[in-house]
């Protein structure tokens, strides 16, 4: 007979789930034992529910499809929840099991008793409770179904203990996602005439659109109708590099941002939102659309947005061919590192087809200069602004593609929110290099203290920005978790590291100590 946890699993796998993230507890034990009787997924055990949430997010991006998570009741969905804030602004799938108390316990509120569900409506999880051993299989299909809709999404199974351990039916058949929405073609005629007009526009891509297909149909429509294209701030998946079309990001500053944007007269949208300043500053709009410039959806987030695109391009730029970065790589700086030279040397030596996790934040505010002509690759970037996803989403990136190379750009102050990823990357021998960009301080803030006007800064106020006193140590933490690693004060040290690095299997480390650009 088939316990729940076994039909659960089983469901899972043969709706496409090939790995599990997990921190499990008491509640999951049934569906920790049931791993071993489906050989076809892979456990892969992290040490927080952040790193648990950020890695499955990571592995979506690259795979395409969902992987599980595991967590452990309501607590361990909340140390999970801020790497699936930046999942859902990422729009990918995910299917996370959140084991429950069996129901016959849960009129006693035991102390890890907790209102799950609120915790997925804050997620804006699609969520799902497990009611009868019977069902629970019908309900995991339906669960990977509602994660791989048009935009994709976060879905919740909640699993009583005595779902899981109770006898049932065995799995269920995997159920079709509702497919993407064709392009409306009256909309595509519309804006397609508001492009011949000549008035002048900006096209505004993200989701879907950032890699190769979506950044090929708007460069050739940017190339026939003079539209300045730009791609959002923070791509879930950006491709970039020599031969794929070379599109600016909107800057991450407000101010930025509205140099990019000024003089339009019509910003159109696609897989994306209408562009919104971060933050509220004094005195300065929240809204980054020009006045008096009118907002234009290509197509919604329930359609193919790159069907849509190729579908513009079609009706605008028929005979136009797409335009590739030519391939070039930045000089090999010398002397000691800076924020400004550290960036060429990624560029200089980046490997064909690596996948960069972006979490670099200001310290990389020259990166993408320095790769645009480096070879192919695709960065992902921290879509929601929560800190810490840059290690575990280079985790599920390096599961998902074992063969490509990982390159986690880290900011010291966002790795240590989920630093015990270095284990998991030791554990599992990933192919993952790490260069962390240590100027011991949380520059950002720095940054933001005079943009908000926050002018009188005393002792108490730095302290709480400043990440000395004392200085951590980067590669010692490492190699306390297993990862090899090494310092690098100069240019030449940091070339001759990530080069010694890339061609050795397994994880590495660099502490690339700069000074703070604020």
């Amino acid at each position: 007979m088939t316990n729940g946890a076994q039909a659960l699993i089983s469901t899972l796998v043969d709706a496409g789930v090939e790995v599990c993230f997990g921190n499990p507890g008491t509640s999951e034990m049934h569906f920790v034992a049931a791993l071993d009787s489906v050989p076809r997924i892979r456990g892969v055990l992290c040490l927080f529910e952040g790193v648990v949430t950020g890695a499955a997010d990571g592995y979506a991006r690259i795979a395409g499809k969902p992987a599980v998570t595991l967590l452990h009741l309501g607590p361990g969905l909340a140390n999970g929840l801020a790497n699936l804030h930046n999942a859902r602004r990422a729009h990918v799938p995910i299917v996370n099991v959140v084991g429950e108390h069996a129901d016959s316990h849960k009129q006693f509120d035991a102390p890890l008793d907790s209102d799950i569900e609120a915790l997925t409506g804050w997620s804006h999880s699609w969520t799902r409770r497990g009611s009868s051993p019977d069902r629970i299989g019908r309900d995991a299909a339906e669960t990977v179904a509602a994660a791989q809709a048009t935009p994709p999404r976060i879905a919740t199974l909640v699993l009583p203990a005595d779902v899981s351990w109770g006898e049932g039916r065995g799995p269920a058949a995997p159920v079709e996602p509702v497919p993407a929405a064709a392009p409306d073609p009256a909309t595509v005629a519309e804006i397609a005439k508001i492009l011949r007009s000549g008035e002048r526009a900006v096209l505004l891509i993200g989701g879907a659109a950032t890699t190769e297909r979506g950044l090929v149909a708007a460069d050739r429509i940017a190339a026939a109708t003079g539209a300045r294209p730009l791609v959002e701030t923070h791509p879930a998946r950006l491709t970039r590099g020599a031969g794929v079309p070379a599109i600016d990001r909107l800057g991450y500053l407000a101010e930025q941002a509205t140099g990019q944007l000024d003089g339009a007269e019509h910003v159109i949208v696609a897989g994306t939102r209408p562009p919104v300043s971060f933050f509220a500053y004094p005195g300065k709009p929240s809204d980054l659309v020009p006045a008096g410039a009118q907002v234009h959806r290509l197509a919604e987030p329930e359609a193919d947005i790159v069907a849509a695109l190729e579908a513009l391009a079609a009706e605008v730029a028929a005979d136009v061919a797409p335009r590739g970065a030519v391939a070039s790589l930045p000089e090999l700086p010398s002397g000691p590192l800076d924020v400004r030279n550290w960036v060429q040397v990624i560029g200089a030596l980046l490997p064909e087809n690596a996948i960069v996790s972006d979490e670099s934040n200001t310290s990389g505010v020259f990166l993408g200069a320095a790769t645009a002509g480096s070879p192919r690759h695709d960065v992902l970037s921290l879509t929601g602004g929560a800190i810490g996803q840059g290690l575990p989403v280079a985790v599920g990136a390096a599961v998902a593609a074992p063969e490509r190379p990982v390159i986690a750009l880290q900011s010291d102050g966002s790795a240590v929110y989920t630093i015990s990823a270095l284990w998991t990357m030791a554990r599992e021998n990933l192919n993952i290099t790490t260069v962390l960009i240590n100027n011991r301080a949380y520059a950002i803030l720095r940054m933001e203290l005079g943009r908000v006007g926050a002018t009188e800064v005393g002792p108490k106020a730095g302290d709480l920005l400043d990440l000395s006193r004392p200085d951590m140590d980067f590669a010692a933490i490492a190699r306390g978790f297993g990862v090899p690693a090494t310092v690098a004060t100069t240019c030449e040290e940091l070339s001759e590291q990530f080069r010694a690095a890339l061609a050795e299997p397994g994880p590495h480390l660099i502490d690339a100590r700069i000074p703070s650009l604020f």
